[in-house]
């Protein structure tokens, strides 16, 4: 894995949120970053929320109601300033507690759980927001770097003995069950990892867009640490 510094061909740093959401993406720019250390003790909070189950989302009363420390306070205005400025903005954040996240084994060869390196589709123009504050944070992969399983001939053919359907549809069950966003890191790639406290934009499949989506995964939690995360 490498880190931020390394990958600056690839994204943008910015220094405000305003930057950050006028800022487009142009030729392989795909993804910005406001870059910004955060201050406040935000393992307090995780720590504070009971969790019943391996996700769940921290509601701003639930988050308003913690009896907190100063530095848990601030952590906390932290998160309720950024929570006020995505949705100012038109998106609709959600500030998530993770354990784990579900896995995929529906197709052994093939899973289209977050773990594995995706891109996220819209019908709409729009972008995937989002910022880990605190576990292990999210991690995304140049486009140079992957390549689309479902054109790797081995893979494809699994999927088509899966399918077992008409030629003339196979492309629309690829999209129907998302094997179309998933990508394989070639043996040379190195994931970037998204840091703690930066805020991303990152590019999405969409009619309108005029760069590549920006590939990402979600990362392996360590045993008994739980993520927050902030995403839209």
């Amino acid at each position: 894995m490498t880190d931020l510094s390394s990958t600056l061909n690839k994204t943008h740093c910015v220094t405000n949120f305003q930057e950050l959401v006028s800022t487009p993406f142009v030729g392989e720019i795909n993804a910005l970053c406001w870059t910004r250390k955060l201050t406040g003790d935000f393992a307090e909070i995780v720590n504070k929320v009971k969790l019943n189950g391996n996700i769940a989302v921290l509601e701003q009363e639930q988050l308003c109601k913690l009896e907190l420390s100063e530095q848990g306070q601030l952590a906390r205005e932290i998160l309720l300033n950024d929570l006020k400025l995505l949705t100012a903005h038109g998106a609709s954040p959600t500030l998530n507690l993770i354990k784990c996240y579900e896995r995929d084994d529906a197709c052994p060869f093939f899973p289209t759980d977050v773990y594995s390196f995706h891109v996220d589709r819209s019908p709409v123009p729009t972008d995937t927001f989002l910022c880990t504050y605190y576990g292990e944070p999210s991690e995304i992969l140049p486009n140079a770097q992957a390549e689309k399983k479902v054109l790797l001939p081995e893979i494809r053919n699994e999927l088509k003995k899966l399918y077992g359907g008409a030629e003339e549809e196979f492309e629309s069950f690829l999209t129907e069950h998302f094997f179309d966003l998933h990508y394989q890191a070639k043996p040379e790639a190195r994931p970037v990892s998204l840091g703690i406290g930066y805020l991303w934009k990152l590019a999405v499949d969409h009619p309108q867009s005029k760069v590549l989506p920006c590939i990402h995964r979600a990362p392996k939690e360590k045993t008994g640490e739980t993520r927050l995360l902030m995403i839209c």
